[in-house]
């Protein structure tokens, strides 16, 4: 036998690698676990595989479908044989065109088309050829009447502005009065524009070409995407029918999301029940096409220059204007409708303020005893207003008394005191005192100037000059150029204790990250209002079941209904109608909740034309989407965070947020305020947008304490005309400290009796450096919304209020200046 041989691996041995599983189980092992069970979730779960290019592809046209019949849908919604017509407004922009000579174009296009005149203002037109109908409105224009065109836009579906070369030069196709108008138009929101140009053939063949090139680049640089339209023959007005019918409209969300209505006849009916304090009342009448989204006759509607009222019924007269009459097949469609009568218990209440308990608060309320006894405790704070040298028993028969309200930021608080201490009053009387007398180079002055210019010329001119708005807006705007230079820096009173100048502020150690309250110190307004939960998800909520809102009392889009308003003042109807305004006025449905009252934010920006600054708290008009009311708002900054800084002017080239009390209104709704000039002319100074209506945005109002280095050591510094007494020292010892350059620091101790005291710093000061102490307090708006009424052809604009019964009265609803104790005010919850 031979000896075995073993074999014994050598170095070259071969190691096949193991099969990477990724360190987990491998399927065979899961099913082995499993043993045949399968997750509930696997089986309902949708496969997220990759579309394969057919899929792909139908969805795609899918989509593409869809959208092209919502855009179908949308274009079939107007000008319909059972729709409501196109609503054109016809708008020149010079005063040299007649706007009946375009409708004359338009009217003549088709020899088939049927023209129906309602008024000189409302016509409506009917075109086989297209199958389509056509409303044109014509706003009476000129001075004073901007307000009534800004009124016509907000409810048409298309503007024609139209434009003349009749001037001979296209740098005159708009005047001074069009391009005003034009401006409020495009900051209030224009409809879909259509340009067109008259009076071309009055041009030379050769020149018509060029001309027609210039005006369309003038136009371009205000519609950018707007080609010029000829106007001057029939095919052109056939041409702009055609164009009016099939153009793709803007879409105005104000506009859309609410029912309204134009009314072209209005009847005012007198009932025999007067008001509870004997007013007499009657109902509105009012034909017209609605549109927008359905209106239920237990809404309340609200009507520009009247107010909010509720409804008696809505009824479906014969359409007089339909395309074919009933003897061809087709039967009107309100002869088949019934009236819709209101219910009393379903219809919206007219109450507009929140009615609080006054005993529900952390505190009871006073008696008139307590009263008494308060103000004889501090009569120091009663302060009468007596020519200078008379008595203390002559001024006791003198009525006007004046009582100094801590709450009112306009009489004591920081404005003032910067221009009593910071010098501005001295400086505004020296230069914009009396002319009689002013100082010897004024009046030289005023000698040359009337021997340069002629005495008749130079009187005629200091006729239609007023003095007084001119020494106020000069003494404004040197206010506003000394808080723009030191802002918010106030010297502190000599003669006041500091502590008790500045009791209502407090230090913050930061501004952004500080807590701040937003239901401590509430005034008495606050309990008169309400509030959302949660405001961006009712908006939502609201706008959508007002576009799907179906019911036995509702009237839907495009019938031609007549709107029964009841309870309508008949002093204020005759009011109304003696400025011309009665042959036409727009009726609005209003949302849920959009007749009570809240706290407003709006966020505005200062026009380019407007260079004066407005003061906070100062008188604007404000027309706020289909309201147009006049208030005092307090302005602050356009930041985020929970807190905002109050701004005390609101200076060209701004934006800010401007607060103030106001009905609700869901955005999107476009803002543009007012201001009234002395000869009763409005001029636009700001425009912006809603935000919210939230009375829990905190407005702090900075009052900036200033001190000068006396000593500067390493780390600290002696410090300066900050106080005037150790105990305001040890009063505001715990606020933080900041320099100009960027120090801070704090103080340590008082350092003798006048004032100075020892601060410590994180570095050393400069010798010019400049030590800020920094004080806020909460700032509220005033209660002073009135609605806002023409009353005169001028345009002039006069403020009602509303009582919570929705009765329009003669004087603004009172603030809590008629009480002079302290409530803390709750503010009502709206839950959803």
């Amino acid at each position: 036998m031979g000896i075995e041989t073993i074999h014994r691996p050598g170095a070259l041995k071969q190691t096949n690698k193991s099969h990477k599983h990724g360190k987990h189980a491998s399927k065979r092992e899961l099913e082995r676990v499993a043993k045949g069970k399968v997750n509930l979730k696997t089986l309902t779960r949708r496969p997220n595989r990759q579309q394969s290019r057919d899929e792909r592809r139908q969805q795609a046209v899918q989509l593409r479908k869809n959208k092209r019949q919502e855009a179908i849908a949308l274009k079939r919604a107007l000008g319909g044989a059972l729709t409501a017509p196109f609503l054109t407004c016809v708008l020149p922009l010079n005063a040299l065109i007649d706007p009946n000579s375009v409708m004359g174009i338009i009217e003549s296009s088709d020899p088939e088309a049927t023209v129906m005149k309602v008024n000189d203002r409302v016509r409506y037109m009917n075109v086989p050829r297209f199958r389509q109908r056509f409303s044109f409105v014509i706003p009476e224009t000129g001075h004073g009447r901007e307000l009534n065109v800004l009124d016509a836009l907000k409810v048409c579906d298309s503007v024609v502005l139209v434009v003349s070369t009749v001037a001979g030069d296209t740098e005159d196709l708009i005047d001074k009065a069009g391009a005003k108008l034009l401006n409020m138009a495009l900051t209030q929101g224009l409809p879909t524009p259509m340009v067109c140009l008259m009076d071309l053939e009055s041009i030379g063949p050769k020149k018509r070409a060029q001309v027609k090139t210039n005006v369309q680049k003038q136009i371009s640089t205000i519609f950018p995407d707007e080609k010029v339209m000829l106007l001057d023959s029939v095919t052109d007005g056939l041409n702009l029918l055609r164009r009016i019918g099939g153009q793709k409209r803007k879409i105005m969300h104000n506009r859309s999301n609410r029912p309204h209505l134009l009314g072209e006849r209005v009847e005012y009916v007198a009932g025999s029940v007067a008001s509870p304090d004997g007013r007499a009342m009657g109902t509105l009448k009012v034909t017209g096409f609605l549109r927008g989204v359905p209106l239920s006759v237990n809404q309340l509607v609200h009507i520009p220059g009247l107010g909010d009222f509720q409804m008696d019924a809505i009824v479906s007269p014969d359409d007089p204007y339909r395309m074919r009459r009933p003897e061809d097949g087709e039967m009107s469609c309100g002869e088949q409708r019934a009236p819709l009568i209101a219910d009393p218990e379903r219809q919206t209440s007219l109450q507009r303020e929140n009615v609080p308990d006054e005993m529900d608060a952390e505190q009871t309320w006073p008696t008139e005893d307590e009263i008494a006894a308060s103000r004889a405790e501090n009569k120091t704070k009663m302060i009468k207003r007596v020519p200078k040298g008379m008595s203390d028993y002559q001024a006791a028969w003198i009525p006007d008394i004046e009582e100094v309200d801590e709450d009112d930021d306009e009489d004591d608080d920081a404005e003032d005191d910067d221009e009593q201490y910071m010098s501005c009053e001295s400086d505004s009387e020296s230069k914009v005192g009396d002319p009689a007398e002013g100082t010897e180079e004024e009046q030289e002055f005023d000698e040359i100037s009337v021997s340069e210019g002629g005495p008749t010329d130079a009187d005629r001119y200091d006729k239609e000059m007023d003095m007084e708005e001119e020494r106020n807006t000069l003494a404004k705007i040197q206010a506003a150029r000394v808080d723009e230079i030191f802002p918010d820096e106030i010297d502190t009173p000599a003669n006041i204790p500091a502590r008790e100048r500045f009791v209502k502020y407090r230090g913050l150690e930061s501004f952004r990250t500080a807590p701040w309250d937003v239901k401590e110190n509430l005034p008495f307004d606050y309990a008169r209002v309400y509030q959302f939960k949660n405001f961006d998800h009712t908006k939502r909520r609201v706008i959508r079941e007002a576009q799907q809102l179906e019911g036995d009392d509702v009237a839907m889009p495009g019938w031609y209904v007549q709107l029964h308003v009841k309870n309508v003042p008949q002093d204020l109807w005759n009011a109304y109608t003696s400025a011309g305004n009665g042959e036409r006025l727009i009726v609005y449905g209003m949302l849920p909740y959009e007749h009570q009252m809240s706290v407003m934010n709006v966020c505005l920006k200062r026009t380019p034309n407007s260079s004066i600054p407005i003061k906070s708290k100062e008188r604007l008009i404000v027309q706020c989407g289909y309201r147009r009311f006049m208030v005092n708002p307090i302005y602050s900054q356009h930041t985020n965070g929970d807190k905002h800084k109050y701004e005390r002017y609101f200076r060209p080239g701004m934006t800010v947020v401007a607060t103030f009390f106001a009905p609700i209104q869901f955005p999107p709704a476009p803002i543009v305020c007012f201001h009234e000039n002395p000869d009763t002319s409005l001029s636009m100074v700001a425009s912006g947008g809603l935000v919210s209506c939230n009375p829990d945005r905190v407005v702090l109002k900075r009052a900036v304490l200033s001190g000068h280095p006396f000593k500067i050591n390493r780390k600290s510094a002696t410090i300066r005309y900050m106080f005037f007494n150790p105990d305001d020292i040890a009063y505001f010892k715990p606020c933080k400290l900041r320099t100009k350059l960027g120090r801070v620091g704090h103080i340590r101790e008082s350092l003798g009796t006048h004032g100075h005291m020892k601060c410590a710093f994180d570095g050393q000061l400069k010798s010019h450096d400049t030590v800020m102490l920094y004080l806020y307090k909460r700032v509220f708006p005033k209660w002073t919304y009135e609605d806002c009424i023409v009353s005169c052809p001028g345009g002039s604009v006069r403020g009602s209020s509303q009582t919570s019964g929705g009765e329009s009265t003669g004087t603004a609803v009172s603030s809590r200046g008629e009480r002079s104790v302290t409530f803390s005010g709750r503010v009502e919850m709206m839950q959803e």
